[in-house]
Parts: C-alpha cells; sequence; structure tokens
C-alpha cells in the first residue's frame, strides 16, 4: 500500500469530523462553557505546534505556527478566558505526546500529518457551526478561517515522510497513529456528558 493510503487509513479510523465533540459544535448543541474550556485546554496543545517544524529545521513553516498561536490566543480572548495549562487527564496526554513525538524529526513527521491533514476539514466544520449557531464575538473566527483553506503543510509533510527510509516510515505510521489517537482522546476528554 503506498504511504498516502496508510497514512489516511490510520487518520481514517480517529477522523475528528465524527468525533462528538465537533458534531455537536456544527451543530450548534456544544455550551459555550465548552468552547471555552476548549480554547484554554486545546491551546496548550497548539502552543506545541512550533517545535515540531523546528525539528525539521523548517523555520518558516515555525514561525507560521507562532502565529497561529496568536489567532488561538484571540479565540480565547473573544470567549473570555486564556490559554492556560492543560488540566484535563487527555489533554495533558496530548501535550505530552506531542512534546515527545515533536523532539524527533521522523517521528514528528507522523504526528504533524495526523493534526495537519484533518486541520483544513475540522477548521471549516468549525467556523461553519460558529458562524450558522453562535453570536460571539468575531475574534472567535480567524484561526478557524486560516486553517479552513491550509492544505500546504499536509503536502509538505507528505513530501518529506515520501523521502524517509522504510524503516522510518514505520516509526512515522506509527506516530501518527499515537497523534490521532491522542487528538481524539482530548476531545473525549472536554466533551459534555450530554453531547457525548
Amino acid at each position: 500500500m503506498a504511504l498516502k493510503a496508510q497514512l489516511d487509513a490510520i487518520v481514517s479510523q480517529w477522523n475528528l469530523l465524527n468525533h462528538p465533540f465537533y458534531q455537536a459544535w456544527s451543530a450548534g448543541t456544544l455550551p459555550v462553557d465548552a468552547l471555552r474550556e476548549y480554547a484554554r485546554e486545546y491551546g496548550a496543545f497548539i502552543r506545541e505546534l512550533p517545535a515540531g517544524w523546528q525539528v525539521q529545521n523548517d523555520a518558516e513553516t515555525a514561525h507560521e505556527e507562532e502565529e497561529h498561536i496568536e489567532l488561538w490566543e484571540a479565540f480565547a480572548h473573544a470567549l473570555e478566558t486564556q490559554i492556560g495549562e492543560a488540566q484535563r487527564p487527555a489533554v495533558k496526554r496530548l501535550v505530552q505526546t506531542a512534546r515527545q513525538l515533536f523532539a524527533d524529526p521522523v517521528t514528528a513527521l507522523g504526528a504533524l500529518y495526523a493534526f495537519e491533514v484533518q486541520q483544513p476539514a475540522t477548521a471549516q466544520s468549525k467556523l461553519e457551526g460558529l458562524m450558522t449557531h453562535y453570536r460571539l464575538p468575531d475574534g472567535v473566527r480567524p484561526y478557524f478561517q486560516v486553517h479552513a483553506v491550509n492544505h500546504h503543510e499536509a503536502e509538505k509533510l507528505l513530501a518529506r515522510l515520501s523521502a524517509l527510509s522504510g524503516a522510518d516510515q514505520a516509526r512515522a505510521l506509527q506516530a501518527c497513529e499515537q497523534m490521532c489517537q491522542a487528538l481524539w482522546d482530548a476531545l473525549s476528554d472536554l466533551t459534555p456528558q450530554q453531547c457525548a
């Protein structure tokens, strides 16, 4: 099986668009308090993303990710909160998983792909949910507006993954699966009982 097909088979098992948290968001049934907690907690993971690109010696994309942290901070601020340290156990594990995988160039590629390949579709879904169902300040939108059309990072990662040796590709595939599960579990921990 081609590498992209292997990666996408892993991601499809943990497709975040199928998660009850994002489905409730899209339907407008996710309470604003849950959005607020998500902004605060998940932001701790968003802050880790530049490190995954720095270990690739990709200063340009790392800088872009740092700018995206500012957009996430605006999202949190519009919800009257701010990025904090992760408190939920599965979000803490997500942050720890990211730190571990982003410390190695090979595993960072797989872990970043798990997140970046899903980002345009999840950002578009979240943006539509915000615009359709929630009366919130405009500051909640820019992060998702930028990422709804941002496909170049996943494409860049795939090119780098394809250049790896077979052994390193296997490590990257394992990292992709680890990150997919950690992302899913973090959302599960943030999902209110009535939306689960």
